[in-house]
């Protein structure tokens, strides 16, 4: 599995029995076919990247949400997270799916709960299906072309307009004091945190720094 994440599921069983320290005939018996190795591959790999991303997306007690956004952003698609989006993202461009009948369909909703389970935290666990959405279209983005700065650039300026209001953080339209959303991925509630730049004012009271 982690000859996999670094280099890809490979086309023969050499690679991977190389780097297991066997023989292609032991992996044979074990998994009868080449398949069913990656299958197996491909099973371990989901689970690992689920609870790492569930945790990222988890919503901690005294940080504001969109701060656990923030952070979990830049782990998804920093050097922890890649490896499992490059190894699914192909597996979900893969037309005929048949390392994983119904992978795309299963991988949908795969953290839509932490996601709605954090909103819920500031009061709006209906954006979670956006907010995944979002999630999803950028990060194969960044799959695509590789420009991550200017990615970064797009999901904080999706933040900045999300338009969460709540307790502690104010969103477009709330007209209450708004969370400080910093350029450098800092984060303020009520006005109170760290500095940003290109600061502007969203809804009534509510300031959104990105």
């Amino acid at each position: 599995m982690d000859h996999a994440l670094a280099n890809g599921l490979p086309d023969r069983l050499e690679p991977l029995a190389t780097a297991a320290g066997v023989s292609t005939r032991m992996l044979i018996y074990h998994f009868r076919t080449r398949d069913g190795l990656l299958r197996e591959t491909l099973i371990r790999a989901r689970r690992r990247q689920r609870d790492l991303f569930g945790e990222l997306l988890a919503a901690r007690p005294g940080e504001p949400y969109l701060t656990t956004l923030r952070t979990a952003w830049r782990m998804m698609t920093g050097e922890a997270g890649r490896p499992y989006l490059s190894m699914f993202g192909k597996l979900r461009d893969d037309a005929e799916q048949k390392l994983w009948p119904g992978f795309r369909r299963e991988a949908t909703v795969d953290w839509l709960q932490p996601l709605e389970q954090g909103l819920g935290t500031i009061g709006r666990p209906e954006l979670g299906t956006l907010v995944l959405a979002v999630i999803r279209g950028l990060i194969m983005d960044v799959e695509s072309t590789g420009d991550v700065a200017r990615v970064d650039r797009a999901f904080e300026e999706f933040l900045s307009g999300i338009g969460v209001g709540g307790a502690g953080e104010g969103g477009i339209g709330e007209g209450v004091a708004g969370e400080g959303v910093a350029g450098e991925g800092s984060v303020g509630v009520n006005g109170a945190g760290e500095s940003g730049v290109g600061a502007k004012s969203l809804g009534g009271a509510g300031t959104v720094q990105n």
